[in-house]
């Protein structure tokens, strides 16, 4: 009973100065809003690049040719051609229970010019055609070249859904030819849209060719070296020992001595991944803590303005002691008090922050995700500034002397 009445004496003292309340609460407001809407963001952006690296291809293993040295020179990674196309067969050939899939990469630049129109885009490949399932991609419109455009050199090629809004204004390119130097290339289909991946390269700005045919008429190289290769594994779980053993047989096929460097480098998505993620949480963790000054100056409000109000209400607090209100109810009461207060503007900062979070995902076409952690968390340190800078000024007044109060002007 009694705790019930010391709720309403407070919930009356706050509803009394309706505006001094809400200027309290309002540190604690803009703070916890502040908090829920850049965790969410920041979760939000964290799963988004997740979801754009994995749209890069299941369990991939990325080869780069490596870095050397020669003559006091040293070439960094991709510096030097180390890789052939028979490196990834061998590592197909003998280890089928790890690969699932593969193919090399060849690149390319050049502008593209049909008609009246031109556009440079922003890869340009040569690749085999287990491209689409190392890269778990499909073709929206028309299909992708074959085994047999890989033997006789096809000048064929599939596109992505930016060549067509550029050079096509969007209308169905399949069947027409378009030539890069010079050269026509005619379109078998366009691949399904994929957007920008987390290190912010269009995926669709590309072009690919069969393998043979990028190397004769654009590289115009006979050799079989390759710009990377990409392999594609059964399972997430063999990617550390698919890594040891293609280094492995990599180092065996360059004849690399024991103590030499490796000339090639190994990247699994994984890696990528976790970097990706770990600097995303980092900003999330940062932009938190700065968000959460907020909440410590909205502590140090209530306490100053329950200060105040311990001042102006001492009269009062005399009165209820005379009556027979014990220390622990004049305590309880401000504790109420400041505890409402910081409870109510926490609740008033999720919603904000919700909101704002959302808004601003939706005018920028952003992923966000509110965590029910955040708003747990948020809420219940809401109510814990309360208590804690609420408890100096509660304490204060839970040991004035009553007949003091009575004479205080």
């Amino acid at each position: 009973m009694i705790w019930s009445m010391i709720f309403k004496v407070a919930m009356r003292a706050l509803f009394r100065n309706k505006v001094r309340s809400f200027l309290t609460a309002l540190g604690i407001i803009v703070g916890i809003a502040a908090v829920i809407a850049v965790v969410a963001i920041g979760e939000g952006a964290s799963i988004s690049m997740k979801n754009q690296i994995s749209s890069m291809g299941d369990n991939l293993l990325i080869v780069f040719p490596g870095s050397s040295s020669r003559g006091g020179v040293q070439f960094g990674m991709g510096g030097v051609q180390t890789l052939m196309v028979s490196d990834g067969e061998a590592m197909r050939r003998d280890y089928p229970d790890l690969v699932k899939f593969h193919t090399p990469i060849l690149r390319a630049g050049g502008q593209v010019i049909f008609q009246q129109k031109n556009w440079a885009p922003q890869q340009i490949i040569g690749v085999t055609t287990e491209f689409l399932d190392v890269r778990k991609w499909e073709v929206a419109i028309g299909a992708f070249f074959t085994d047999a455009d890989m033997r006789t050199s096809a000048r064929v090629c599939v596109i992505g859904q930016t060549i067509v809004d550029n050079l096509f204004d969007g209308q169905d390119p399949v069947g027409e030819t378009f030539r890069i130097r010079n050269i026509p290339f005619r379109i078998l289909g366009v691949l399904a849209k994929k957007g920008t991946n987390s290190m912010g390269v269009d995926q669709d700005d590309l072009i690919v060719m069969p393998f043979n045919t990028i190397r004769q008429n654009l590289r115009r190289n006979a050799f079989n070296n390759v710009d990377q290769i990409v392999f594609s594994l059964w399972s997430l779980d063999q990617i550390p020992e698919a890594k040891r053993q293609l280094s492995a047989l990599l180092r065996q096929r360059h004849r690399l001595a024991p103590g030499v460097d490796d000339d090639f480098t190994v990247v699994d998505m994984t890696e990528i991944t976790d970097m990706a993620t770990s600097i995303s949480k980092m900003m999330t963790i940062l932009m938190a803590v700065v968000a959460s000054i907020s909440l410590l100056v909205g502590g140090i409000g209530i306490m100053n303005i329950m200060l105040v109000s311990v001042t102006e209400r001492t009269r009062e607090i005399g009165l209820r002691m005379a009556i027979g209100a014990s220390p622990t109810a004049i305590l309880m009461q401000f504790l109420t008090e400041a505890a409402v207060l910081s409870t109510m503007g926490g609740i008033i900062g999720i919603g904000l922050g919700m909101g704002g979070a959302w808004l601003v995902g939706d005018i920028n076409k952003w992923p966000i995700f509110v965590t029910p952690t955040s708003v747990v968390i948020s809420f219940g340190f809401s109510a814990l500034v309360g208590i804690f800078f609420g408890f100096y000024p509660a304490l204060r007044a839970s040991r004035l002397n009553p007949i003091d109060c009575l004479r205080y002007e």
